[in-house]
């Protein structure tokens, strides 16, 4: 096979990729799907059933038929393809920039596994006879994952991180009523780094929340925490490495002191993509721990869900955990509800199958060597990516320590600067096919930006990316009104953020809007 004037492919001259890309994205001005409903189009005509028809009670028919939107089959393929040519995800860009989510490579051949039919027609309601297959792979994966957090059990049932989070808070208090100290024990203490949902999910339980500032070295007062814990204590709930990448040393001193106190310690690993075969939540003394499957074992996320999450607990705390498990008596598995201390469901069923099926193969895929790698790539590449970016004048990542598998660092020398700020600089960067995430509110680092760099992406890529924020401040030095200006070939939307400040304006429905802003 030749090339150009029958000269080998392997002879032309290759040019370099040009450090920034010439990036435009699609921008339709798409309507929303019921916008472009039009009474009597269909998709498909249903077929008569060929059976008599049955008369239901009035009590379980609708009074008028559902109001779905009435498209052929064209529309609604071109309407999601524009959708997903506005978008920005993992499969079209570096995602290196949404820190915290751990954004990676979900391989292709798991969603294989995850559509054919044995997965994907499985009814909930099945027989456990027919189900073993899928009730095989619960068990595996749970046995898999108490390896890595050389927990006691796994609970796969939580739809979600937070909902783990959630079914850990209720297990504390599960335990604490058992003991007679329910009411006593009202305080969950947690750190201002630590995933929000920490103290969320807590405070949806009732408790109290203590939240442990940073000490002047980045890592969570020891001194407060000292101060905090006693008999009124729940519960510590605690992320490391914390948001900012600094994983704290002193862990098992922490988990010591809430001990002492009578509470339990409960590790928030929804960002465990550093630690795989490195440490585990148990070797730190920790009574519960949770991992998000949509992070660390590579499921996607999916726009938010459906999502997986994993509790794990010692052996002191099985007895609470969501119902019902997955037993296995040597020659099938079944699912066990006879759990009289058991906190219930915390969704329907017993989990988000799947987003576990996706796990699961990719864990077997890499074996316990491969997942340790995972983690030594992602230290690797999030250690190279703050190299390249503390390189970009106006950049820093507040705190002199060595950070695992994110960063949070700051623009707030180049904004003082220039007057630029963190989320402008972030529209921006869409501009060139990529995107970041500023922090979690309050901004405690000022002018705020987290990356996770995760496994998934080359040399190439993190230098691709590095690139593009260092040109962005350099354009802020330069024209900061320019960038202010953004974005300019993207789809991005500047929201007004007083919105935000009024509940009534909310609309989580596009006829919630409609009612809302438009009538």
């Amino acid at each position: 096979m030749s090339g150009h004037a029958g000269e080998p492919f392997a002879k032309l001259p290759v040019e370099p990729k040009p450090p920034l890309r010439r990036f435009h994205q699609a921008r339709w001005d798409e309507p929303i799907i019921f916008e472009q409903s039009r009474p009597g189009r269909r998709g498909i005509s249903v077929p008569a059933a060929g059976v008599p028809a049955v008369e239901l009670p009035g009590s379980v028919r609708r009074a008028e038929p559902p109001r779905l939107p009435e498209m052929g089959q064209l529309q609604v393929l071109r309407h999601y393809v524009r959708l997903s040519q506005e978008n920005l995800g993992v499969d079209n860009a570096i995602a290196v920039g949404q820190g915290t989510c751990t954004m990676k490579y979900s391989p292709k051949i798991n969603d294989r596994f995850v559509s054919d039919p044995k997965v994907a027609e499985l009814h909930p309601l099945q027989p456990e006879d027919t189900v073993q297959g899928t009730l095989e792979i619960y068990w595996q994966l749970e046995r898999i994952l108490t390896e890595v957090s050389g927990m006691h059990r796994v609970s796969l049932q939580p739809g979600s991180g937070s909902a783990a989070i959630y079914a850990n808070v209720a297990m504390i208090r599960a335990y604490h009523a058992s003991r007679g100290e329910g009411r006593q024990r009202d305080q969950v203490i947690t750190t201002m780094f630590s995933h929000p949902s920490n103290a969320a999910c807590a405070k949806t339980a009732g408790y109290e929340i203590i939240t442990l500032m940073p000490d002047a070295d980045g890592y969570p007062d020891i001194e407060a925490l000292r101060a905090a814990a006693g008999p009124r204590t729940a519960a510590l709930l605690i992320t490391n490495p914390e948001d900012t990448g600094i994983f704290n040393p002193r862990i098992a001193e922490f988990v010591d002191i809430v001990h002492r106190a009578g509470g339990l310690a409960c590790y928030d690993q929804a960002n465990a993509n550093g630690l795989l075969g490195i440490t585990r939540a148990a070797d730190a003394g920790f009574d519960l721990c949770h991992f998000n499957l949509h992070k660390t074992f590579s499921t996607p996320h999916a726009c938010g869900g459906p999502a997986a999450g994993a509790c794990g607990v010692s052996e002191a705390l099985a007895p609470f955990l969501p119902g019902p498990t997955v037993e296995f008596d040597g020659e099938r598995y079944y699912l066990d509800a006879d759990r009289p201390q058991s906190v219930g469901k915390i969704r329907p069923f017993i989990g988000v199958t799947p987003n576990v099926v996706r796990a699961y193969a990719w864990a077997m895929t890499l074996g316990a060597e491969g997942l340790r790698e995972v983690a030594e790539i992602a230290v690797l590449n999030n250690n190279y990516l703050m190299h390249k970016v503390l390189q970009i004048p106006g950049a820093s990542a507040p705190w002199d320590r060595r950070r695992v598998e994110q960063v949070r660092y700051s623009w707030q020398e180049l904004s003082e600067e220039t007057g630029v700020h963190s989320e402008e600089i972030g529209i921006r960067a869409a501009d060139f096919g990529v995107h970041y995430w500023t922090s979690h509110h309050p901004y405690v680092v000022p002018e705020p930006f987290t990356l996770e760099p995760t496994e998934a992406y080359s040399q190439e890529d993190l230098d691709e990316y590095a690139a593009i924020l260092a040109h962005v401040a350099d354009e802020a030095r330069r024209d900061p009104d320019f960038v202010k200006g953004a974005p300019y070939n993207q789809t991005v939307h500047k929201t007004d953020q007083t919105w935000l400040d009024d509940p009534k304006s909310w609309a989580v429905s596009w006829r919630a809007y409609v009612r809302k802003h438009l009538s």
